[in-house]
């Protein structure tokens, strides 16, 4: 921003801008441009050649104004409208701040309630239903443990075996 720079403005520029002007002016009538004409030297004096600097006519553009130096142009624009600019652009910054702020807070929610939705839900679909213990459990791990205990010879093991026997046709019975 503390950068400047220069316009300059020259000679055809000038020209190119009166011309337009005319052109605008004349949309209705057309006429061939008027080429300057050699005066006749037996009208008018003869030219004199030109010997010292006070004698060189000045440039000048169309309508006789004279030409205008280069202008120095600063970077910035004028101080007020600058600090009118900052402000609203920082104004603004500061609305997306809150705009921004206000979004993270309702992704923030949003987001606790998916995850509890989730949990709800995969509570439900994976949650085992009410078991009952397993009947004769004591008895089973009995022969188990026999069976363990006596390799060689299973038949040891027929008493435990009946009583687990027992138990499952007990329970079987109690359901139906």
């Amino acid at each position: 921003m503390g950068e400047s720079f220069t316009i300059q403005i020259s000679s055809n520029l000038v020209k190119q801008l009166a011309d337009d002007g005319e052109k605008s002016r004349r949309k209705t009538k057309r006429s061939k441009p008027k080429l300057p004409r050699e005066p006749q030297q037996s009208q008018k004096e003869p030219k004199k050649p030109i010997s010292s600097d006070s004698e060189i006519p000045k440039p000048t553009a169309p309508f006789g104004w004279p030409v205008q130096p280069p202008l120095f142009v600063p970077a910035s624009p004028p101080p007020h409208s600058a600090s009118a600019e900052l402000d609203a652009i920082l104004s603004a910054v500061k609305e997306s701040e809150k705009v921004l702020e206000r979004l993270q807070k309702q992704e923030d929610v949003m987001v606790q309630e998916v995850t509890q939705r989730a949990k709800d839900l995969h509570d439900k679909e994976f949650k085992l239903p009410n078991q009952k213990p397993q009947p004769c459990l004591t008895e089973k791990d009995a022969c188990f443990e026999c069976y363990k205990d006596h390799l060689e010879d299973p038949l040891k093991c027929a008493d435990v075996v009946k009583n687990y026997a027992d138990c499952v046709r007990r329970d079987r019975q109690q359901v139906s």
